[in-house]
């Protein structure tokens, strides 16, 4: 099925009449995702089901783009998510949960959009990380601690992007928080780097977002989205997190290999329910082979360890290794197989902070987020089919 596209400098000449000098047009795109789901363990129990949007995230959009002359334009991009098995929104109250930015873009001076958009650490970092060429449902850090998968958003941000230059593309980010007699709470930051260049692809980026509340969960006030996950859920009365991320990516013919680095950082206030910043340090390497123009497969392993802090002694780590097959029906119907498996060691903090010290959880990538195993290994394998209008 083609995007559907309507020229309404066509249209307004047809209905009106007139000349019509700019041109525009609206774009409606999206991805359909299921999958078998089997799980070995759910807080205790073992599960088969239907789990939605795992090699592609299930979403519609609308994307608009009106040529103002002189290589000037105006652009606007709409995208909603949804659960494919039950039609309703990923996101209760939030029409538009993942995109919703109105912005220029000029060829020569770079592009500036305005609403609630991904950041430039993920947006220039994240294609180069496993989350990426693995899928996130099995290849993201454990509970995408590291943001670099699709889980942070932020929201009333002004984000500024050049064009590229010589292979060398740069982002910054500022979210407002919003918050009377406060202009910095609840404010987001970010900028990235982005090189590319034959085979090499290199990005660094870095994301800071405040909580407008310190001691409350990060909430509406705050312009940063954050998911919540048993890996971070004792730290999300933070502060200030932190993310500093690098990665690098080069192709040698139909194999492509990967690596990046993530430092994440959760800093208290007086009022959180921690004492000392909590510390992640995120490794992940991976490796994708092509082995024929419709068939896929692809590895990854990924390692967190927290930082010894809050009086554990014993500091928890995550060892996630996953696998990847896909065959190509169409250019846009893929028929897939992905396998996580999670093994998780120590201690951290549960939901109510330093007060509730608890064993490190495993969940495989950022699909079972909730869900964690009661023992210390978490496996999942999925089988679905992904098609994109």
């Amino acid at each position: 099925m083609k995007s559907k596209t309507l020229n309404h400098g066509v249209l307004l000449a047809a209905m009106y009449g007139t000349n019509v000098f700019a041109q525009s047009s609206v774009t409606l795109y999206g991805a359909v995702d299921d999958a078998v789901t089997y799980v070995n363990n759910q807080k205790g129990h073992s599960n088969v089901y239907l789990r939605s949007g795992n090699l592609t995230t299930s979403v519609w959009g609308l994307t608009g783009v009106e040529d103002l002359g002189g290589g000037l334009a105006t652009i606007f991009q709409v995208e909603s998510s949804f659960d494919m098995n039950s039609g309703a929104a990923t996101t209760s109250g939030l029409i538009f949960n993942r995109q919703a930015y109105l912005g220029l873009r000029d060829q020569k001076y770079g592009t500036v959009t305005m609403g609630r958009q991904y950041t430039p650490y993920f947006l220039l970092v994240g294609p180069l990380a496993p989350a990426a060429t693995m899928a996130g449902a099995v290849g993201a850090q454990p509970g995408d601690i590291d943001s670099l998968d699709k889980t942070t958003r932020a929201n009333s941000s002004v984000t500024y992007t050049s064009p590229v230059f010589r292979g060398l593309q740069a982002s910054a980010m500022y979210g407002f928080g919003g918050n009377p007699g406060s202009i910095g709470s609840g404010q987001t930051i970010s900028a990235a780097l982005q090189y590319s260049s034959g085979p090499l692809g290199v990005a660094a980026g870095y994301l800071r977002m405040d909580n407008a509340q310190p001691g409350v969960v990060f909430g509406s006030t705050s312009s940063a989205s954050l998911g919540t996950t048993v890996v971070n859920q004792g730290y999300l009365t933070a502060s200030r997190i932190e993310d500093a991320a690098i990665a690098a990516n080069y192709t040698i013919g139909a194999l492509r290999l990967g690596a990046v680095y993530a430092n994440v950082r959760y800093l208290p206030g007086n009022q959180s329910a921690f004492l000392d910043t909590a510390v992640f340090n995120n490794y992940g390497i991976f490796g994708t082979y092509r082995i024929r123009p419709d068939l896929e497969s692809a590895a990854a392993v990924s390692y967190t360890v927290a930082s010894k802090a809050n009086t554990i002694q014993d500091r928890a780590k995550y060892l996630l290794f996953s696998l990847k097959q896909a065959y190509l029906l169409s250019k846009r119907t893929t028929l897939y197989a992905l396998e996580g498996f999670t093994h998780a060691t120590g201690k951290t903090l549960g939901a109510s902070g330093i007060k509730t010290i608890v064993a490190a959880a495993p969940v495989v990538g950022d699909s079972q987020n909730l869900t964690p195993s009661s023992t210390p290994n978490q496996v999942v394998v999925m089988l679905g089919i992904a098609s994109k209008f």
